[in-house]
């Protein structure tokens, strides 16, 4: 039989358009953010103008009970005008970030905002809810005829609430990867946006953020971000890294073990109360091992170091046991307990001594403090550790167990400026527990990506 003449093969041409695709194609994140004269807005002076009766960007969508908390540090962009149809999420174990775009004033030509907001998880139909007003929104400010509103989603919840999402809002939801996200996320905020990275000097509490320049090489680093759990990830360039490590020892214990020890019943109440607290009488310190005043210098421990984070829980308690062997008795957190045990007399006369007013051995803001140092100090370690395995000098913490918060920021640094003896050092972001959901905003793809017919097909 003969051979049957097979027809010549096809071969793709890249057509000049696809060619801006085929880096899509490696680097996918492709939407353009004109971040010329961008800078973190200072809100007391931003609510000030609005007051003085200038106009005022579009404010957050109102709801009838105010279910999220607004990050108040908005990223003013002057000179982007393009118009941004969509919206990212990162919705992870705890928190739900959501990063959104607002045109200032309501004029393309006076740039736009970015705003950034989060719910707790548990919450989550109300951040769909939030998500359904600002889609909305973007109809009014833009037209029927206006590309839809659709949502860049990241983390667990991108997956566990993907079809509740989609459902509700009737609209495209595009998951991206958390990993990716976040490293994207970062390297925005380092590259792109002044005053953003800064590092804590305790030597000057009064002045402690040194603000950073932006760096337009910052590799190679080490990420720490600290969510419910913490992952470690060094980035080696752009969309080159690798997670190295870890700990589940995160916000989430944080949040879970002070649930169950106080009666905070949000993680901001909880680090209110350790701003207020004292770790001195929860934590077994160098000075009581060595006495009152005294240090270990020769490694450099001061008598407040701690030692043995809640050392002297036991202690106490078996001090309040035996009193009430002696006759004290237990209150049990009952005052009159209390005042029965010790003849009306004040408790902290008595054999009760060790008991503070409402009966219990040890202060909620005590135990949130030492809690929080336990916590930050175990992470710090871990990120030095890996750090020097990897030959990593940069260190960056993010995740929302940071919160700003002073107290979680000293820790951290401080542990890395210890255990490193000051080689290296610590960095911190204004927002730090947004990284993911900047990179899943970023990760928008342009409307025609990887549409069929963007690799044309010719005859050879």
């Amino acid at each position: 039989m003969a051979d049957i003449e097979r027809p010549a093969a096809k071969r793709r041409r890249i057509s000049s358009s696809a060619a801006d695709m085929q880096s899509a194609i490696t680097q996918p994140g492709s939407i353009k953010i004109n971040v010329t004269g961008a800078y973190i807005i200072n809100h007391e002076d931003d609510e000030a103008s609005q007051g003085s009766g200038s106009s005022s960007p579009s404010s957050s969508p109102d709801t009838s009970e105010q279910t999220y908390q607004h990050h108040k540090r908005d990223i003013r962009l002057p000179n982007h005008t393009a118009v941004v149809s969509h919206v990212a999420a990162d919705i992870g174990g705890s928190l739900a970030k959501v990063v959104y775009f607002s045109r200032e004033n309501g004029h393309a030509e006076s740039g736009g905002r970015l705003h950034f907001l989060s719910f707790e998880t548990d919450k989550i139909d109300d951040c769909i809810e939030y998500l359904r007003i600002l889609q909305s929104r973007h109809k009014q400010a833009n037209g029927a005829k206006a590309t839809e509103l659709t949502v860049q989603a990241t983390g667990g919840g991108a997956f566990k609430f993907y079809d509740r999402i989609k459902e509700r809002l009737g609209v495209n939801v595009q998951r991206e990867d958390e990993m990716t996200c976040l490293i994207m996320g970062l390297d925005f905020f380092i590259t792109e946006i002044p005053m953003e990275v800064f590092t804590y000097n305790d030597a000057d509490p009064d002045n402690a953020a040194v603000y950073q320049d932006v760096r337009p090489d910052p590799y190679p680093y080490l990420l720490v971000n600290i969510g419910s759990g913490v992952s470690m990830i060094k980035v080696s360039g752009p969309s080159q890294f690798q997670r190295i490590g870890g700990t589940a020892m995160g916000g989430g214990t944080l949040w879970g073990l002070l649930s169950l020890l106080t009666g905070a019943r949000t993680f901001d109440d909880m680090l209110a109360m350790a701003d207020k607290g004292d770790n001195g009488p929860v934590d077994l310190l160098v000075g009581d091992i060595y006495g009152e005043g005294m240090g270990y210098e020769k490694i450099g421990f001061s008598d407040k170091t701690i030692a043995s984070s809640f050392g002297k829980v036991l202690k106490r308690k078996r001090e309040a046991e035996r009193s009430a062997e002696d006759g004290g008795g237990l209150s049990n957190g009952d005052p009159n307990g209390v005042k029965a045990a010790t003849n009306g007399t004040d408790a902290a006369d008595g054999p009760q001594s060790g008991l503070v007013g409402d009966g219990r051995m040890f202060k909620p803001e005590d135990i949130s403090r030492s809690l929080l140092y336990a916590i930050s100090n175990n992470i710090g370690q871990i990120a030095y550790l890996q750090s020097e395995k990897q030959d990593l000098q940069r260190i960056y913490f993010g995740g929302s167990f940071i919160r700003g918060h002073q107290q979680t920021i000293h820790t951290l640094s401080f542990a890395i400026k210890f255990w490193s003896k000051g080689t290296k050092q610590a960095y911190f972001l204004r927002h730090e527990g947004y990284l993911g959901a900047v990179g899943a905003f970023l990760k928008r793809r342009p409307v025609n990506w990887g549409r069929r017919g963007s690799v044309d097909i010719v005859e050879a």
